[in-house]
């Protein structure tokens, strides 16, 4: 029952949900999660998923998650841990308690999903984790410093992910989205405003290339940009 179940964490109207289809289409079982799941219900209905609520900044919630995904559809072989919350302002201004809760979704968060992940495939030696980065994983930009801080720890935790996992038969993979995602379906912007976002189908399609990779060409992390972005 569980071979082919993709849990996405963090999901939205853009990359989540565009990773929801392309899972889905590809014959998962999807099981989709948010901190608002009621907002999820009618994408779950449109790819006959799972929605859940989950607030990844508690371990509690996530481990409630995994029961309820392993309970109602079966041990996922992909998850992907796609929060992430952005917080921007002067250092001088900035609010402790606003940073301390960005890192804790961003980051701590990351870490939450990925050590529950972990612990349900190292049993069978298999599956995918996945974490969806930003120019912020690797460029800290001014006035950013809370995002960089969760963006910059969330690859450390794949980084060291992969190296100690990939001898155990689990792919991990860290996505760095270097620019801007579309977020509608279908976008009516004009073609030259068009080519600066990222297509959210297109990233996606890179998530379910990467699942399939042979494991002896594995890659630990892709950077993923529109053709015009500047880097």
């Amino acid at each position: 029952m569980s071979d082919h179940v993709a849990l996405i964490v963090g999901v939205g109207p853009g990359l989540g949900s565009a990773l929801a289809r392309r899972f889905a289409a590809d014959g998962f079982r999807v099981a989709i999660a948010a901190r608002r799941g009621d907002t999820l219900q009618d994408l779950a209905k449109r790819i006959a998923g799972h929605a859940y609520t989950c607030d990844v900044s508690q371990e509690s919630d996530v481990a409630r998650l995994f029961a309820a995904v392993e309970r109602d559809i079966g041990t996922p072989n992909v998850v992907i841990h796609n929060a992430s919350r952005r917080l921007r302002g002067p250092i001088d201004a900035l609010n402790p308690i606003e940073v301390e809760q960005t890192l804790r979704v961003t980051a701590l968060g990351g870490f939450f999903v990925g050590q529950a992940a972990a612990r349900a495939m190292i049993p069978r030696r298999s599956g995918s984790i996945f974490f969806t980065g930003a120019t912020a994983s690797v460029k800290g930009f001014a006035k950013s410093a809370a995002f960089a801080m969760g963006k910059f720890g969330l690859r450390g935790l794949a980084q060291s992910m992969a190296r100690e996992l990939a001898p155990q038969n689990i792919h991990v993979a860290h996505f760095v989205i270097d620019g801007a995602i579309r977020v509608s379906e279908t976008s009516q912007l004009p073609g030259e405003e068009e080519d600066r976002l990222l297509d959210p189908s297109a990233i996606a399609q890179t998530y379910a290339d990467i699942h399939r990779q042979h494991r002896s060409a594995w890659t630990w992390e892709v950077e993923l940009r529109p053709w015009s972005e500047a880097f």
